[in-house]
């Protein structure tokens, strides 16, 4: 038998080591800084790049793909080769890999503060930064392939099942979810409108968390833990099942993020059904982790590696369990747009992404450097330190959604809201914020002791270098399966195979969600009195997403007595046709936003974007003063419209052509009604004054971006006259 040698490429990992500790700081710092930005939202007064809604999509973004994806491929390329006995496959696609990835990173770093964004949850990075992910991702996957192809072990171990899992579905979910129409170099509109791009978002969104933050993640806990405890696998069988029926099942419960939404029932209910089977194949591969470390338990008193694993399996199991039970009907009724839906994704994210991360760099560094942990002290310090942020944050965002909800739902005898004020509930649970923020510099303090650690035991160690190896080559074998020979065990010497059959598991649930609703009319019926959005309302629009304003107000009256009462007319789905994209949002820090146009005047809402707390004592939004100031860029108007015509929008030509004159008119219109408050009418022309004698350049309220957003915010809601109807009805029959 044929022994080669050959050298594992220990530098890409080290590369991709670096990188995950370097932006997990950054990504939980930015998290942090928004975290106290609740209880002081002025923090960053003034400054654009700095505002919440711009920062909270950095948070996001950092901590999902620049800390969690580059400790995924850290795993990946070091346990691939070892498993495969195999170097990668092509040193360009992993050096590409690193370096496009890191690229790509910091293009969000400067395109979100910036305010260039989808305002689509995990995926708000505008179109060229997407193509860029495709490519990069698309260079992993067939370094991985080839990886997979070239190898000197004839069977394929489980980790490799989730990592080529993970590969094609990402590539499937982000290549569909971004499909969009360019405008400019940076701005984009969605090609699917409404309930449509509801669907594929959460469809994505969803399956972000379960294929990009948990089954890459699984396949290294399959690799890791039993190699930090010496043990093998719990059961091989249980692998199998849990890896099939997870895939299957995962891609179907998109839906359950838009229950009592405009959203078709039937879509609805499919989420439902398969969100409550995705218990068993989760719990399945928690048990499978856990009982790994059967007659280990000695060694996981002593060793902080171990600790921290335990506690990601078991926060995976904890967020496996909470996850069906948010998507029955009832339970979600209460908790979504709540902080326990916060609660629910930092569980996951904090203790089983952060926790295995950790895990997996104290084991990898002193192997990757030929040394012994700096401090076995300081590490346990982590442990507990970042165990009990991990209690402090999400302990008091279940209080705060509880607290929240039961507020929200509460009315008086005479069938009157309780707290018809939405503040009241966000008084009442400023001490939560102030426990999470404390929870959370408690984890970051955690992770920068293991920063710490790890630099003193690179320091004390050897350069890291290209690991020797020889394994015996893989001889040609029958394509037929041998005497005795599983289906299974035939397959995973299969990697081609393997990987279609992922691809149409993956595929089905996709599909039977996804077409009908986009091809099918009558699943989105449509409501004659809903048109386009002027020419300047569109323009607030966009300026509406660039300021992340979806990520503190939702624009969905669900059917309830306490949100009927509270906002308004339920939400139809035929009221979002025009909507490219979507803006549901998933988070009510204030309250929805989709009746509010013509409930207050244009003074109060330039009033309440200058100064919130002018107009409502207690708020803890922050000011977005740059609005009144700036001067409204309308060059592209027409290019939007455009776009947005050949998105099926029902501009004509001539819409398109006087598309100018038609926002000045509007704009005029709205700097009339401001003026009819006499201190912003003695102000204003005071400014105006003040500019003349100076020599200064005055700009006319009707040319700022407040009177766009006011143009907006004014029309929201205001295309169904739900009482006007319902009177007119009554009136008829009489």
């Amino acid at each position: 038998m044929e022994v080669q040698q050959f050298y594992y490429d220990n530098k890409i990992v080290k590369n991709f080591l670096y990188a995950t500790m370097l932006w997990g700081i950054v990504g939980m710092s930015v998290g942090l800084l928004l975290a106290f930005m609740f209880m002081f939202p002025n923090l960053t007064d003034g400054i654009s790049w700095l505002s919440f809604g711009r920062l909270r999509p950095l948070h996001t973004n950092a901590v999902i793909f620049a800390f969690v994806g580059n400790a995924i491929f850290a795993g990946v390329y070091y346990s691939t080769q070892r498993l495969l006995k195999a170097r990668m496959f092509s040193n360009f696609l992993s050096q590409f890999n690193f370096w496009g990835w890191q690229l790509i990173i910091l293009a969000a770093a400067i395109t979100l503060p910036l305010g260039y964004s989808t305002s689509k949850e995990y995926a708000e990075l505008e179109w060229p930064i997407d193509i860029a992910i495709a490519l990069v991702w698309v260079a992993f996957g067939v370094n991985l392939i080839g990886t997979m192809i070239k190898r000197r072990q004839r069977h394929l171990y489980v980790a490799i099942w989730f990592y080529v899992a993970t590969f094609v579905t990402v590539a499937v979910l982000h290549i569909f979810n971004s499909l969009e129409l360019p405008v400019s170099a940076l701005k984009s509109y969605s090609v699917y409108a409404g309930v449509q791009d509801a669907l594929v978002q959460w469809w994505y969104g969803h399956n972000a968390v379960a294929f990009f933050l948990t089954t890459p993640f699984l396949g290294l806990m399959y690799y890791f833990v039993p190699k930090a405890a010496n043990r093998p696998i719990y059961s091989y069988r249980l692998s199998i099942v849990h890896f099939w029926s997870l895939i299957f099942i995962y891609i179907w419960a998109g839906p359950h993020h838009l229950l009592y939404s405009a959203l078709p029932d039937w879509a609805q209910n499919l989420g439902v059904a398969f969100s409550v089977m995705l218990i068993a194949p989760s719990w399945g591969g928690m048990i499978n982790g856990l009982l790994t470390l059967r007659g280990a338990w000695d060694k996981v008193r002593t060793d902080p590696t171990l600790k921290f694993m335990v506690v990601a399996i078991t926060g995976y199991g904890m967020a496996t369990f909470e996850g069906p039970m948010l998507s029955l009907k009832n339970v979600n009724a209460i908790a979504h747009f709540s902080d326990w839906i916060i609660a629910h994704v930092h569980v996951g994210a904090l203790a089983w992404n952060g926790f295995l991360t950790f895990g997996m760099i104290y084991w990898l560094v002193p192997k990757m450097f030929k040394t012994r942990l700096a401090s076995v002290g300081l590490a346990n310090f982590h442990f507990w330190i970042g165990t009990l942020g991990i209690i402090l944050y999400a302990l008091p965002m279940y209080v705060a959604g509880f607290t929240q909800a039961l507020m929200w739902k509460d009315f008086n005898p005479d069938g009157t809201l309780v707290y018809g004020n939405f503040l009241e509930t966000v008084n009442e649970i400023m001490p939560m914020y102030w426990m999470r923020a404390i929870g959370g510099t408690l984890y970051i303090i955690g992770a920068c002791v293991m920063v710490y650690n790890v630099i003193v035991t690179i320091r004390s160690g050897s350069k890291v270098e290209d690991e020797l190896a020889e394994a015996a080559a893989l001889t040609r074998v029958s394509k037929k399966r041998t005497a005795g020979e599983t289906y299974h065990t035939w397959l995973e010497r299969k990697p081609i195979q393997l990987t279609i059959f992922a691809t149409v598991a993956i595929l089905i649930g996709g599909i039977v969600q996804i077409v009908p609703t986009i091809l099918v009319k009558s699943n989105i019926p449509t409501i004659t009195s809903v048109k386009p959005y002027t020419p300047l309302e569109l323009e607030g629009r966009d300026l509406y997403i660039r300021e992340g304003c979806v990520g503190c107000h939702s624009q969905m009256v669900r059917p309830f007595r306490s949100e009927v009462e509270r906002y308004g007319e339920y939400a139809k789905a035929g009221e979002f046709v025009y909507d490219h994209p979507f803006l549901w949002g998933s988070k009510r820090t204030g309250p929805d936003l989709l009746r509010v146009g013509g409930k207050y005047s244009d003074n109060w809402h330039l009033n309440h974007m200058y100064d919130p707390q002018s107009t409502s004592s207690g708020s803890i939004m922050p000011a977005y003063q740059w609005l009144v100031r700036n001067k409204h860029d309308r060059s592209e108007v027409e290019d939007k419209m455009e776009a947005m015509i050949s998105l099926g929008v029902p501009y004509s030509e001539e819409d398109v052509t006087n598309a100018q004159t038609h926002m000045a008119e509007q704009a005029s219109q709205i700097e009339k009604n401001l003026y009819t408050d006499p201190d912003f009418a003695k102000g204003y022309e005071a400014d105006k004054k003040n500019a003349a004698e100076n020599g200064e350049e005055f700009i006319e309220m009707k040319d700022r971006e407040i009177v766009a957003m006011i143009a907006y915010l004014q029309r929201l809601g205001t295309d169904i006259k739900v009482k006007e109807t319902n009177e007119l009805l009554s009136e008829n029959k009489e």
